[in-house]
This record gives structure tokens, C-alpha cells and sequence, in this order.
């Protein structure tokens, strides 16, 4: 579609099809005296062809008068100058146009104060026509991003665009612009205004496009990383053993390129050698990382904890790294890998598996590891869902097991547990009330518990 766009227009006829609650929220705007278009990501989704996900409306309305027009419609107001209006389940956004200090702000004053030309269009629904003073389209036909006028004054108003520019382009398979480039290493410092919730939000979706390790490199170069995640910056140029062909920064992001593109695993990827720089040793020539992955993980919940991450993703996330140092060989028996499958739950362990297979592709080395792991997977999937690993496995529970040793509620109950447990992993057959019992008694004869 874009190819049919006149070049360096600043307004030009196109018919978007657009959904029919943004066509009522823009006719009743209308109907009550208020201008409104259509702005940002759908114009551009739309002339590259992609299907737009996210409307949002430009009126000269206020918060107040949005709120008004639609009190009869479900909204809610996170956003300073944003009405969010929801129709089943679906937030639009309705925002007041933005304009100069003193003047009264119109479409033109609106989007001179948007942040990338692409996103910097507005659709007269009216007209069939778009707008594009900053022309946007042809920007996206050269496949560039280029801030409004003066990038500097676009990064100040909200740093956090610093780093949309690299997540944007990563997305579009775009190019940055080298104007909107050159002010960025000067003005990094400012992405510590920005909350680190945003920063968290942005992050994710930079890690989350196709070729991540680009994006992270940039952000290394033009001095955005060393103020989001500043651990990483550490194993920079870092060399590591003959097990490895990149230095530890360049393997931590090749392995993120490598995991499968699901949030989790993709943190877990960025942060799996963090902890590497810190345990660092070299002994008779040989470089080593003893316990790597217990100081990463400490490090990737420090880290977590700081861009504002829930308690079950830390959670998850810590898990991965804690446990990825799965150095299997075909010697394991099915107890072994019982137990890794405890270590990790069940319902981690296929993350586990694609985490490792991830960092051994990373290393950058041919060698049968990568052969190992895929041997490991298949044993796993045909044992994982039939496998004891958790106490609510065992054929005795708690009360069970006070019954019989005479106990009431206390710390022997749980190791008396533990130790069924362990039994079981070892034994599957063994998981039965009677010979459950009889290992009890065994065990308070023999006063272990």
C-alpha cells in the first residue's frame, strides 16, 4: 500500500478500514463540536501493510470533555491527557492534542510533538485523507526512523523514547537515523528520569523481536545499557574458556537470539551468565566460572526486583538460571533425571531444556553437546508427566505421616517427607502406602527422623 503514497506529501487520500467503535468514538467527538483522528501506530501499520492492533484517537477535547462525551461507555484514566474507552475488552485511547506552551493545540501541533515521523500521521476519516506534515511515509519507505524535528527535543520530552527507537526499528526491520543516532549517547543520563516500570515494559519487547542481540548491542554503544542493566557492561570483552568461541557479553546475547521467543525464557537467556564476571578465575592458565549460576542467580533478582518484575516471574526466571548448568551425558539413569526434573518442576524443565539448548548453540563451537541436549528432551517428554517430583505425589501426606511416627505438626514431619521423597525418585515402585509405611517405621527405628 505504501508504494501508491506520493513522495514528500504532506497530506494524501487513502481509505483505512478501521474498526467500527473507533468510527463511533470519532463521529460522536464529531457530532459534539470536537475535531478527532485517527494518529500513531495504525496509520503506519496500515501503510506497511501490517494488521494494526493498537487506534488511538487525537481530539482537541479535554480529559474532562472525553469523559463527559462518553460517560455512558466504560473509561479509565492512567495516562495524563488519556481516556482509555473500553468496548468489549479492547482499551482505545482517546487523548488531548498536545500544542506549544501558550497556543492552542490543533493536529499540526499534535503530532510535531510525537516521537518518530512514522508514528507522526493522522487519518481524517472524514476526508479519506492523512496527514503527514513530517512525511512519515516516506520514511517508511526507505525503512527509516527519524525523530520529529529535533530529535533532541523529542528525547527530552520523554527519554524513554531512546529507547523506542531501537525496540521500533528492531520490530520493522528499520534503520535508525543517523541525526536521531548522534544525540543519543549525550543524552542517555536522562533514561534514569524515566520509571523503571516503562523501562521494564520497553525492555521486554526489545527482547522479544527476531534479532535481539542487535538491539542490545546498540543500546551498549550508545550508552543506554550502563544505566538499565549495567551488570552486562561487566563481561564485556571478557574472554572465556576453550568451551566458548565470544566473549561472555557476546555469548549472553547470542543465546537470548537463540531461545525460543517467549518473555521468560528470554530473560532468563540475557541474564544466565550475569553472575560469570564476578566468579572469574584463572588457575594454571585455565579460565574458570565456578558457581556462576548461583551468583547470576542473586544477581538476576537484584536485577528483576529493580525494573519492578512480579514475584512469580523473578521466580521463574531465577529457577532457569539457577538450574541451567545441565551437563547431561548418556550415563544418566532415569533417577538422575528424576531428580533434575525436581530440581527444576515440573513445569519449568521444558524451559530449562530450551534455555540450555539455547547456550550451547551460543557458544559458538561444534561439538556434540548440541546432540546431548536434544537426546536429554526426548527422555524428558516421555517421563516429565509421569514422574513423582513433588511431596503431593507421595501415597502418604502430612497427617498420614504424624500418625504413624506420633508426631504433631513440626520439622520432622517435612524431613520425614523429604526423605520419603527421595526414596520414591530413586524407586518409583516404592510409591505405594504400604511400603511407605514400613520405610517410616524403618526410619524412626533407626531414629533418622
Amino acid at each position: 500500500m505504501i508504494n501508491s503514497t506520493p513522495e514528500n506529501s504532506a497530506e494524501f487520500p487513502l481509505s483505512i478500514k478501521i474498526p467500527d467503535f473507533v468510527g463511533f468514538i470519532l463521529e460522536r467527538l464529531g457530532k459534539r463540536g470536537f475535531s478527532a483522528f485517527v494518529v500513531g501506530g495504525a496509520i503506519r501499520d496500515q501503510l506497511i501493510g501490517r494488521t494494526a492492533i493498537d487506534w488511538d484517537i487525537a481530539t482537541d477535547a479535554g480529559p474532562t470533555e472525553i469523559k463527559s462525551v462518553f460517560r455512558d461507555i466504560t473509561h479509565f484514566s492512567l495516562k495524563h491527557e488519556t481516556v482509555t474507552l473500553v468496548d468489549s475488552g479492547i482499551g482505545y485511547e482517546v487523548t488531548s492534542m498536545r500544542g506549544n506552551r501558550g497556543e492552542k493545540a490543533d493536529i499540526l501541533s499534535d503530532l510535531a510533538h510525537r516521537d518518530f515521523t512514522i508514528n507522526a500521521m493522522a487519518y481524517d476519516a472524514l476526508k479519506s485523507i492523512v496527514l503527514d506534515p513530517f512525511y512519515g511515509a516516506s520514511d517508511i519507505k526507505a525503512k527509516r526512523i527519524s525523530a520529529v524535528i529535533d530529535p533532541a527535543d523529542r528525547f527530552k520530552e520523554d527519554p524513554l523514547r531512546m529507547l523506542r527507537a531501537f525496540r521500533i526499528a528492531g520490530e520493522l526491520g528499520f534503520e535508525v537515523d543517523k541525526n536521531t543516532l548522534d544525540v543519543i549517547p549525550l543524552l542517555s543520563p536522562l533514561i534514569t528520569q524515566v520509571s523503571n516500570e516503562r523501562i521494564r515494559d520497553e525492555l521486554i519487547k526489545i527482547l522479544m523481536c527476531a534479532k535481539p542481540s542487535g538491539l542490545l548491542e546498540m543500546l551498549r554503544e550508545f550508552g543506554l545499557l550502563e544505566y538499565i542493566i549495567p551488570e552486562l557492561l561487566e563481561g564485556y570483552g571478557m574472554e572465556q574458556n576453550l568451551c566458548h568461541r565470544f566473549s561472555v557479553f557476546e555469548h549472553i546475547i547470542g543465546t537470548v537470539d537463540n531461545a525460543p521467543p517467549d518473555k521468560i525464557l528470554r530473560l532468563a537467556a540475557l541474564l544466565h551468565d550475569i553472575g560469570k564476571p564476578r566468579v572469574r578465575e584463572e588457575v594454571d592458565g585455565k579460565i574458570h566460572f565456578y558457581n556462576h549460576e548461583a551468583a547470576g542467580a542473586k544477581m538476576a533478582e537484584e536485577i528483576m526486583e529493580r525494573l519492578r518484575f512480579s514475584r512469580e516471574e523473578i521466580r521463574r526466571v531465577t529457577g532457569l538460571v539457577l538450574n541451567h548448568m545441565v551437563n547431561y551425558n548418556l550415563s544418566w539413569t532415569d533417577a538422575a533425571l528424576r531428580r533434575l526434573i525436581r530440581r527444576a518442576g515440573r513445569e519449568n524443565i521444558s524451559d530449562l531444556i530450551a534455555l540450555r539448548r539455547a547456550d550451547i548453540i551460543a557458544h559458538g563451537k561444534d561439538d556434540d553437546k548440541l546432540a546431548l541436549i536434544s537426546h536429554l528432551k526426548e527422555r524428558i517428554d516421555k517421563m516429565k508427566h509421569n514422574t513423582l517430583t513433588n511431596m503431593a505425589d507421595l501415597a502418604l501426606d502430612g497427617k498420614r505421616v504424624m500418625a504413624i511416627l506420633g508426631l504433631g505438626q513440626c520439622p520432622e514431619v517435612g524431613e520425614a517427607l523429604e526423605m520419603l521423597l527421595d526414596l520414591v525418585i530413586e524407586n518409583p515402585e516404592m510409591n505405594t502406602e504400604e511400603i511407605l509405611t514400613e520405610k517410616l517405621k524403618e526410619l524412626r527405628g533407626k531414629k533418622a527422623i
